[in-house]
Protein backbone atom coordinates (compact mmCIF):
# COMPACT_ATOMS: atom_id res chain seq x y z
CA UNK A 1 0.00 0.00 0.00
CA UNK A 2 1.41 3.38 -0.97
CA UNK A 3 1.69 5.88 1.83
CA UNK A 4 0.41 9.37 1.18
CA UNK A 5 1.40 11.97 3.76
CA UNK A 6 -1.62 13.88 4.96
CA UNK A 7 -0.32 15.83 7.97
CA UNK A 8 -0.38 19.58 7.53
CA UNK A 9 0.80 22.46 9.66
CA UNK A 10 -1.81 24.80 11.10
CA UNK A 11 -4.52 25.73 8.62
CA UNK A 12 -5.30 29.35 9.52
CA UNK A 13 -7.81 30.00 6.75
CA UNK A 14 -10.38 27.38 7.71
CA UNK A 15 -13.26 27.47 10.16
CA UNK A 16 -12.90 24.72 12.76
CA UNK A 17 -15.88 23.19 14.52
CA UNK A 18 -16.47 20.55 17.14
CA UNK A 19 -19.40 18.70 18.60
CA UNK A 20 -21.81 20.68 20.74
CA UNK A 21 -21.31 17.88 23.28
CA UNK A 22 -17.63 18.73 23.66
CA UNK A 23 -16.56 20.10 27.00
CA UNK A 24 -14.34 23.06 27.68
CA UNK A 25 -11.34 20.93 28.71
CA UNK A 26 -9.60 21.52 25.39
CA UNK A 27 -9.31 17.89 24.38
CA UNK A 28 -11.72 17.69 21.49
CA UNK A 29 -11.59 16.55 17.91
CA UNK A 30 -12.23 19.46 15.55
CA UNK A 31 -13.16 19.29 11.87
CA UNK A 32 -12.94 21.85 9.08
CA UNK A 33 -13.74 21.80 5.39
CA UNK A 34 -10.63 22.39 3.28
CA UNK A 35 -11.38 23.79 -0.16
CA UNK A 36 -10.51 21.32 -2.92
CA UNK A 37 -8.89 18.92 -0.45
CA UNK A 38 -11.62 17.49 1.76
CA UNK A 39 -11.90 17.60 5.54
CA UNK A 40 -9.21 18.49 8.07
CA UNK A 41 -9.10 16.91 11.54
CA UNK A 42 -7.12 18.21 14.52
CA UNK A 43 -6.82 18.01 18.29
CA UNK A 44 -8.18 21.19 19.89
CA UNK A 45 -5.35 21.13 22.44
CA UNK A 46 -2.94 21.92 19.60
CA UNK A 47 -4.65 24.59 17.47
CA UNK A 48 -1.41 25.53 15.73
CA UNK A 49 -1.15 22.14 14.07
CA UNK A 50 -0.72 19.54 12.87
CA UNK A 51 -3.94 18.62 11.10
CA UNK A 52 -4.77 15.52 9.12
CA UNK A 53 -6.60 16.10 5.84
CA UNK A 54 -8.84 13.43 4.36
CA UNK A 55 -10.74 13.34 1.10
CA UNK A 56 -14.51 13.72 1.23
CA UNK A 57 -14.86 10.04 0.28
CA UNK A 58 -12.49 8.95 3.08
CA UNK A 59 -14.37 11.03 5.65
CA UNK A 60 -17.74 9.81 4.39
CA UNK A 61 -16.60 6.17 4.75
CA UNK A 62 -15.12 6.82 8.20
CA UNK A 63 -18.31 8.46 9.49
CA UNK A 64 -20.43 5.64 8.03
CA UNK A 65 -18.24 3.10 9.85
CA UNK A 66 -18.67 5.03 13.11
CA UNK A 67 -22.45 5.11 12.68
CA UNK A 68 -22.62 1.36 12.03
CA UNK A 69 -20.56 0.63 15.14
CA UNK A 70 -17.29 -0.47 13.54
CA UNK A 71 -15.27 1.05 16.38
CA UNK A 72 -17.56 0.24 19.30
CA UNK A 73 -15.15 -2.45 20.47
CA UNK A 74 -12.71 0.35 21.38
CA UNK A 75 -15.12 1.77 23.95
CA UNK A 76 -16.16 0.50 27.32
CA UNK A 77 -12.82 -0.96 28.32
CA UNK A 78 -10.03 0.33 30.51
CA UNK A 79 -7.52 -1.37 28.21
CA UNK A 80 -7.65 1.57 25.81
CA UNK A 81 -5.55 4.48 27.10
CA UNK A 82 -7.61 7.54 27.84
CA UNK A 83 -10.98 5.86 27.33
CA UNK A 84 -13.20 5.49 30.36
CA UNK A 85 -15.71 2.69 30.54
Amino acid sequence: MAQVPNAHDALPDVTWRKSARSGKQGNCVELAPVRSHGVAVRNSRFPEGPALVFSVAEMRDFLADIKRGAFDDLLGTDDVAGVAS
